[in-house]
């Protein structure tokens, strides 16, 4: 089985290359690929794999861009560090969706469901992945993300957030009515996303929203720190460096 791997971390992609010659023998690897445009460049100029393992979260933003290129016609099995709402509705939609580190067993759970699949099971289970990428994309660009509050799902929208923080790979976003939510979406891939007008990447740990902002402190050594109208788990630090383009920014220039 023609297999393509699209996964950024190498030490994944080597694992899972490792699990899959264990697995199923009948597995081959044809590619790995790293990034939204390489996966692109290649589905567009090469035959379709019969199955591709696709990580959600690439450095270049989420893989659900590629569906926006690329018309899919193989099974999908998704892979993701991040274990949120999206679990059920992944499993439902897809093959399988995978949390890493990819565990045996979950590994031999996703090939066996491929494999006793009719083919007109998987043509209604690739029909349903390109549908809810394509929602996840929609949603992506409307900066509407689902969040899982105690047993239940609800939207937010990106204006109810004052910043995004993310801490021991954890993103989560803080509310200007104090919720503190967990994102399914990494902070690069946010900033990517968010309108620049009102979101700022200030440094590792945050992203503000303008309306957030209450005043600026100077800091030690040419530096600038954020006051916000909530608190923050930590104090919010402009580098030397950045204080020029968050000048920018703040005041609207080019």
């Amino acid at each position: 089985m023609k297999t393509l791997i699209i996964e950024d971390e190498t030490a994944a992609a080597v694992n899972l290359r490792a699990l899959l010659s264990e697995v199923d023998p009948s597995i081959e690897i044809i590619e790995v690929l790293e990034s939204i445009g390489e996966s692109v460049d290649y589905l567009q100029s090469n035959p379709m794999p019969e199955l591709i393992f696709m990580d959600i979260h690439l450095a270049d933003g989420e893989s659900f861009r590629i569906f926006n290129h690329v018309d899919i016609t193989c099974p999908i099995i998704f892979t993701t560090a991040y274990d949120q709402y999206a679990l059920e509705a992944f499993k439902v939609n897809s093959i399988d969706y995978l949390l890493k580190p990819i565990a045996p067993n979950d590994l031999h759970r996703a090939m066996d469901k491929l494999h006793r699949l009719s083919a007109p099971e998987r043509s209604s289970l690739i029909e349903r992945t390109n549908a809810m990428a394509h929602t996840e994309q929609q949603q992506a660009r409307e900066n509407i993300f689902l969040v899982q509050v105690r047993d239940r799902i609800r939207p937010l929208n990106a204006e109810e957030v004052a910043f995004f923080y993310t801490s021991e790979e954890r993103v989560t976003a803080h509310t200007f009515t104090g919720e503190v939510l967990t994102i399914d979406r990494t902070l690069e891939a946010l900033s990517n996303s968010l309108p620049e007008a009102d979101f700022y990447r200030a440094n590792r740990q945050f992203i503000i929203s303008r309306k957030a902002l209450n005043d600026i402190s100077v800091w030690f050594g040419s530096r600038l720190a954020l006051n916000l109208s909530v608190s923050t788990p930590e104090r919010i630090v402009i580098s030397k460096a950045r204080v020029p383009k968050f000048k920018k920014w703040l005041t609207g220039g080019e």
